[in-house]
């Protein structure tokens, strides 16, 4: 899952027992970054014990300081020798554009919670296509790799708006079979979207057992759309608003069929033929007001600071 709306939470999200990086306690440092362009950012933290304990799929909850929201990243890479997982960021709202701004090497995040959510369901799929748009190439990876180091076939399609925004391609073709990139504006690759890309590997592979769709709602309903004539199992990464991300707090109440599941415990996967987009994306909407104040009062504080 990418980054997901940003509010102000403050005193009611200040970070459970055990998260805080007390004198002689744990610290979560940042231990290498790379700027993929003006927006995405990639930061590499050394935590040891979660990088044992993750699996692909699942995600965490962080506080870049002790004064501020607490948000959910899924993990776009983890290195159980190295002990350290890795985030891919893109500044969007108030947090994210301060973490851009002020978390370099040898810094620090005050919190980091997980891993979250149930890992991806990787088992006996004999040939699979894992697709990425935009930020949601980076959690797909993980996927990929898993999908590959069980014996699958796996054909990677991921997307960008040109080829300036693209990154991690060396990353995917070693794990993938086949590899398609697919910008808007044709710059690298095919020229289109990521629906274009499934459209050929189901042309070339009638034995698709599943599809994995990570990034925007719009564009992984589109890429459940497509499949679904074919019959073909659509999963897809959600990112809800979360707030706890143990299903307490009820901020990240998805609609799958005709029931109701909190995607911070229930998820982040889920059935993409069954998902109620259009309820997912009112729901992504309905603090649009306090993010954009949000994002005001921590533009006027970084101009008093020049």
């Amino acid at each position: 899952m990418g980054q997901n709306s940003e509010l102000e939470h403050n005193e009611k999200n200040k970070p459970g027992s055990g998260t805080r990086p007390e004198s002689g306690a744990q610290t979560f440092k940042i231990v290498a970054r790379e700027d993929f362009s003006d927006t995405t950012f990639l930061l590499e933290i050394l935590h040891p014990m979660l990088a044992r304990a993750a699996r692909p799929g699942q995600f965490v909850i962080v506080m870049p300081s002790e004064v501020g929201e607490r948000i959910p990243l899924t993990l776009a890479d983890f290195d159980r020798e190295a002990g350290t997982i890795t985030l891919v960021i893109q500044a969007t709202g108030k947090t994210t554009k301060d973490m851009q701004q002020n978390l370099a090497v040898g810094s620090s995040f005050f919190s980091v919670v997980g891993p979250m959510g149930a890992p991806s369901d990787i088992r006996d799929q004999r040939k699979v296509i894992c697709v990425g748009g935009g930020l949601g190439v980076a959690p797909v990876f993980p996927q990929a790799r898993a999908f590959k180091e069980k014996g699958a076939y796996v054909i990677g399609v991921v997307g960008f708006r040109s080829q300036s925004m693209a990154f991690w391609q060396a990353k995917f073709e070693n794990v993938c079979d086949e590899f398609l990139i697919c910008t808007d504006d044709g710059s690298a690759g095919l020229k289109g979207l990521v629906t274009e890309g499934i459209k050929l590997a189901i042309a070339k592979h009638s034995d698709i057992d599943e599809v994995v769709a990570i990034g925007p709602p719009i564009m992984m309903q589109a890429c459940a759309e497509t499949t679904r004539p074919h019959a073909i199992k659509t999963t897809v990464s959600l990112n809800p608003i979360m707030v706890d991300g143990t299903g307490m707090c009820g901020g990240c109440r998805v609609k799958v069929g005709d029931r109701m599941k909190f995607a911070c415990v229930d998820g982040p996967d889920f059935d993409g033929h069954a998902v109620d987009f259009n309820d997912l994306v009112n729901r992504l909407h309905r603090f649009a007001d306090e993010e954009k104040a949000a994002m005001a009062k921590w533009s006027e504080t970084c101009r008093a600071r020049v």
